[in-house]
């Protein structure tokens, strides 16, 4: 599945964190002369939650920034999940990875089929899918409808914002280090570095931002805010003026300019999650600003 000699024989420099999960002695074992990051036993994971985003992995930002190394791979507990960096310690999220993985698999792969992701993901990926005519399909949060869908189906890949991506050259289920090993090795047969490679996907779709706030509230807060999104009281966000509303799971919010927020009560902690889309970072917080102060009023 893996051209693992030509990644070795490339010369880029790579590093693994495994977060003191799971995938620490398959990265060891393939790549020897990578350099690892809390990759041995600890069952408390030294008190941090083993999640691959950018704030639970400042070592290892730092440790990238301070050397050569070209790409940073970053799994959770189960190395089910990914995150990754580039050579200058900036994170790429999955968002950003699910598109590189699309374009490597049908370009480079021949690879068709449809692409499933869950619905707080970039509506880039439409885009993206769009470019190459093959069909994108939103489903609802949670792995298991994606994994429902490309069992059933053609599938090319199936992603979710949380990190959790799958092909269909491996089993419909989550892996990190199986998707990270595919951006290793599309970095090696170009020649080129995770930057590049975005910014080429940014030359065929535009470029983009996402971000998100977890805000904890009382749950009869979080109700009423919901409630609201419901009978489509929120027409504006301060400066910015929703055009339409998409209710797959959650609210979105449709804005100008390819822009989004997204409103959705967590299924799991008890927490109001507000994910934006716009085409800048700043962009994305000023948005995600606006909203938490509409909705917090």
């Amino acid at each position: 599945n893996f051209d693992i000699e030509g990644i070795r024989k490339s010369g880029i420099k790579l590093a693994y964190d495994a977060m003191y999960g799971a995938g620490m002695n398959v990265v060891r074992r393939l790549f020897p002369e990578a350099t690892l990051l809390h990759a041995e036993y600890n069952p408390s994971f030294m008190g941090q939650a083993p999640e691959p985003i950018d704030r639970n992995l400042q070592p290892f930002a730092e440790l990238i920034k301070n050397s050569d190394i070209a790409c940073g791979l970053a799994t959770d507990g189960d190395a089910d999940r990914i995150g990754l960096f580039n050579a200058n310690g900036e994170f790429v999220d999955s968002h950003h990875i699910i598109l590189l993985l699309i374009r490597y698999l049908v370009e480079h792969k021949g690879l068709k089929g449809n692409v499933y992701n869950s619905f707080s993901c970039t509506s880039k990926i439409k885009n993206l899918c769009d470019h190459y005519g093959i069909e994108n399909h939103v489903t609802k949060i949670g792995f298991k409808y994606i994994c429902k869908e490309m069992i059933e189906n053609d599938s090319l890949l199936g992603g979710e914002e949380s990190g959790g991506i799958a092909v269909s050259t491996h089993i419909p289920e989550r892996d990190g280090i199986w998707m990270g090993l595919i951006i290793w090795e599309y970095m090696a047969k170009t020649g080129k570095s995770l930057d590049e490679l975005i910014h080429e996907i940014y030359d065929m779709i535009g470029s983009f931002a996402m971000d998100r706030y977890d805000l904890r509230m009382p749950e009869e807060q979080k109700l009423s805010i919901i409630e609201k999104c419901k009978v489509a009281d929120y027409k504006t966000f301060g400066s910015y003026t929703v055009s339409g509303t998409e209710t797959i799971d959650g609210y979105k919010f449709i804005l100008s300019d390819d822009s989004w927020v997204m409103i959705r009560p967590s299924g799991t902690e008890p927490l109001l999650r507000v994910y934006a889309q716009a085409a800048t970072a700043k962009d994305t917080i000023a948005i995600l600003d606006a909203t938490k102060a509409t909705i917090l009023a």
